[in-house]
């Protein structure tokens, strides 16, 4: 299974402090409906540092079961302790999800040795195509190109990784390090379309989580090689990206689809509601695109 165009890094809706499955599956159907490439349940964008485990397999497999193979679904299976992930990655295996996402550690701040180790003991226990997650800004550590492009050489079916530094000289580096074929997904919205011109596959995005027809219609273009539209589309989703990052995300995302009518306005502390400026901010550019 390879990944490539755009997937939806999905919220996880709440309700009363509890997974609210009913909006979770309508968000599911939405996105599928809309033309998105593919799904990520469990991710930063999901909340899943608030999950129990079982909150975590309960989203996991619903979002398997209602996308029905229709689309791939990387199921976030990350952890700051590793045999967590193992054990995350080995129920992703057993649920029929199509690949794993595989955040690097966080807080503890290992090693480029103890990195690869990490993800060595996570491949070692399974088939299932992985994709670690690369994101600094959250885990205070940074996977670079040199030790994934071992991990890539080493183990076959880590297939790609999620690019979220941010950096396109990294982003360039990992392309030339890893082998060909492996699929460089952007972990963030503004740097798709440049990653994308480097020789990347795609993005995991939050903005899509809200208009997932406008971002798969710009990986849609660049890969027809229209890229003058995927650029207009690009530069038009602009507002959208910025607004989604007013504040920490998902809490930017999780109200805007609460505003468009499709889920509570609820996440789990310590996230908090947006503030009223910037909430003003976000109604203006929901409304600037036809949102609201």
């Amino acid at each position: 299974m390879r990944f490539s165009g755009a997937l939806t890094a999905l919220v996880t809706p709440f309700k009363n402090n509890a997974v609210d499955e009913e909006a979770y599956r309508a968000l599911i159907e939405n996105q599928i409906r809309a033309g998105i490439h593919g799904l990520v349940p469990c991710g930063t964008t999901g909340e899943s540092a608030t999950l129990s485990h079982e909150e975590h397999e309960q989203v996991v497999e619903i979002c398997i079961a209602v996308a029905g193979g229709r689309v791939p679904v990387l199921a976030g299976a990350g952890s700051n302790n590793t045999a967590e992930a193992v054990r995350l990655t080995r129920f992703a295996q057993k649920a029929g999800a199509d690949g794993a996402l595989l955040i690097t550690p966080y807080y503890n701040k290992p090693t480029q040795e103890g990195l690869y180790q990490h993800f060595k003991s996570i491949a070692q226990a399974v088939e299932l195509p992985l994709i670690p997650y690369n994101v600094p800004s959250r885990t205070g550590c940074n996977l670079l190109p040199a030790a994934l492009a071992r991990l890539a050489e080493d183990f076959p079916h880590i297939v790609g990784v999620k690019e979220a530094t941010g950096d396109m000289i990294q982003g360039s580096r990992v392309l030339e390090a890893c082998p060909e074929g492996f699929d460089v997904l952007s972990g963030d919205d503004f740097t798709a379309l440049p990653l994308m011109a480097l020789g990347g596959k795609g993005v995991i995005s939050v903005t899509s989580n809200i208009v997932p027809d406008r971002v798969a219609a710009m990986c849609n273009a660049f890969a027809a090689g229209n890229i003058k539209e995927a650029a207009r589309l690009h530069h038009a989703l602009f507002p959208l990206h910025e607004s989604m990052f007013a504040e920490t995300s998902p809490i930017p995302v999780k109200t805007a689809l609460a505003l468009m009518g499709q889920m509570r306005e609820e996440m789990r502390l310590p996230l908090y509601p947006m503030n009223q400026d910037a909430r003003g901010k976000l109604i203006s550019v929901l409304k600037g695109q036809g949102l609201l």
